[in-house]
């Protein structure tokens, strides 16, 4: 069952697409947005708040000529996040199609909108959202998803050395590179908390496992993992150092 975003500056033409799109059995719910401003904050908020929130949206449905930002601007925005909802073009002009897909929308339906032609687009998105989401619930708990050119890879939580903020964002380091996810700092470090990992800066949370060196330095703290060297906040720094004492049972 498809969470739906309908965007169009016309209102007319977003009423006749929410009444086809609310027609259909495969859609949960078909909410309308009537600018990219407006679509982008319901979007944002939605995937901030996660895929089991009642806010979530899987596919936007998406005008392409509105006034301000157009269709094609607000996906380009979407393509910046770690698990953006799906999109589905609907316009009234054929010549941006090789665009659309380009920005990887899932289809590109033409206006008038025909019954049939929208329903051939819901079953193309309700097949991927299948796809997407069926692994995800399995894994999540030892595993971070994150999305490298349009595909959809599964980090191991225990290959993770720390992360970093990077405003509604966190850059997850292994030793292999690094991946940025739409997930906040402060909601990571309440879900590994019991995994062992520890916040030592407002802006680093790190697996204590994968600290090689502590280091005092005219009385601040810094920790080293591997070539990193990460400073620890005066209000960290009794809370970490107990840590590591009881880890190493002095």
């Amino acid at each position: 069952m498809l969470r739906v975003l309908a965007v169009d500056d016309e209102e007319p033409a977003l009423e006749e697409l929410l009444y086809l799109l609310r027609a259909d059995p495969r859609i949960r719910s078909a909410e309308g947005a009537t600018g990219a401003t407006e679509a982008l904050r319901r979007i944002g908020g939605a995937v901030d708040a996660g895929p089991e929130d009642p806010s979530a949206i899987d596919v936007v449905f998406l005008d392409i000529h509105m006034a301000g930002l157009t269709g094609l601007d607000v996906a380009q925005l979407l393509a910046g996040f770690a698990a953006p909802p799906l999109i589905v073009f609907v316009t009234a002009h054929e010549g941006f199609a090789v665009h659309a897909f380009d920005l990887k929308a899932v289809d590109y339906v033409l206006k008038p909108v025909r019954r049939e032609r929208l329903a051939e687009a819901v079953r193309r998105v309700a097949d991927l959202v299948g796809e997407r989401s069926a692994p995800v619930h399995d894994v999540s708990a030892d595993q971070v998803a994150v999305e490298l050119g349009g595909v959809i890879r599964f980090v191991p939580v225990d290959d993770i050395a720390y992360a970093e903020a990077q405003g509604d964002y966190a850059r997850l380091h292994t030793a292999t590179g690094s991946h940025l996810v739409r997930i906040p700092l402060t909601a990571l470090e309440e879900r590994w908390r019991s995994r062992g990992f520890v916040r030592i800066h407002r802006r680093h949370l790190v697996a204590l496992n994968r600290i090689d060196e502590l280091r005092l330095d005219a009385g601040s703290m810094s920790v080293r993992i591997g070539d990193a060297e990460l400073a620890v906040s005066r209000r960290h720094t009794r809370a970490l150092r107990d840590l590591l004492m009881r880890q190493t049972g002095r």
